[in-house]
């Protein structure tokens, strides 16, 4: 996710406006930073991978989804979270995203992330369901500029460590406190990102995110925010946005328009009506006791659109 320019930007990385309007769309794959590359085809490839059907809007590759219920995720935090040199730097921070992932009224299970159950692969559909387990810490051990293989070291290293359990049916985030960047284009060209990688001989599945105070103006939405925590907030929608497609699109080869895009980069930026006024505390989810700013998902279904609850009313702001 980068803000700017509207008719360009997706959560979890800058459209590509110029350079894929260069190339054919039809041969774009996503790289889970929110743009698309174009696809290699093997010599081997069958007509389900060179050829796919679309549906409502958004296509399916032949690749899985995540099927476990729930989904485990586990948080990293990586750096200073008890006294950063920002204030979301914190655990206020990190109790609202324990909060914002509890297995108990966060957001698996809502209407909202229901809205993947309209993914399906040759097994069936996800849950919907998707839960915190477990959570660890890491100063600082890769520095604070990171690059994409560090992130993959500190998720190698927090998992053969026994810091947490290795569960090719869960998903980690590495969640950066304010003072580290990340060399690919945190900021400049995303806020967020998700791949899987073979670690420890299993498919890992995990994402970036950063703390939106990194850069406020290009990954936060507002300044003013529902729980008196910017960072925290923005954070929130970040990692909708990846858990969305990591549950969808986990091996970058199932769900994704033929632009690279998958489902909540098709919705990136956009809120549908929201309660007050957005850069005021402006929310419109509700997950137990805290409100929230979260961006829609596509909903593959009804003809597809972006929608803020499954069977709900679709939106195009």
């Amino acid at each position: 996710m980068r803000k700017g320019w509207a008719s360009i930007i997706v959560l979890g990385g800058v459209a590509h406006l110029s350079a894929q309007i260069a190339v054919d769309a039809t041969h774009l794959t996503p790289t889970g930073k929110g743009w698309g590359v174009e696809r290699k085809v093997s010599s081997n490839a069958g007509t389900s991978a060179s050829k796919p059907a679309s549906t409502n809007g958004i296509t399916y590759h032949g690749g899985p989804v995540m099927h476990a219920n729930p989904v485990n995720v586990y948080f990293i935090w990586y750096g200073n979270w008890t006294n950063g040199p920002k204030p979301s730097d914190s655990q206020t921070t990190v109790n609202l995203m324990d909060a914002f992932f509890g297995a108990t009224r966060g957001i698996g299970g809502s209407s909202y992330f229901k809205i993947n159950t309209t993914y399906s692969d040759t097994v069936g559909a996800p849950s919907g369901n998707i839960a915190l387990l477990a959570s660890a810490t890491n100063n600082y051990s890769r520095g604070k500029q990171l690059s994409d293989n560090d992130i993959r070291t500190i998720v190698n290293s927090t998992i053969s460590s026994r810091a947490l359990p290795k569960d090719a049916s869960g998903l980690y985030f590495v969640l950066t406190a304010s003072d580290v960047g990340e060399s690919s284009g945190f900021c400049t060209k995303y806020c967020g990102w998700h791949t899987s990688s073979s670690i420890g001989g299993a498919d890992i599945k995990y994402a970036f995110v950063g703390n939106p105070d990194h850069c406020p103006l290009a990954c936060e939405m507002q300044a003013i925010s529902p729980n008196a925590d910017s960072g925290a907030d923005g954070m929130a929608s970040i990692m909708a946005h990846e858990a969305s497609e990591a549950v969808s699109d986990p091996d970058l080869n199932a769900w994704y328009d033929s632009a690279g895009n998958e489902n909540a980069d098709k919705c990136a930026w956009k809120y549908g009506p929201v309660t007050g006024t957005i850069g005021q505390e402006g929310y419109n989810q509700a997950f137990g006791t805290y409100n929230w700013l979260i961006q829609m998902l596509w909903e593959n279904s009804r003809g597809g659109g972006c929608d803020k609850t499954l069977g709900g009313k679709f939106y195009n702001q």
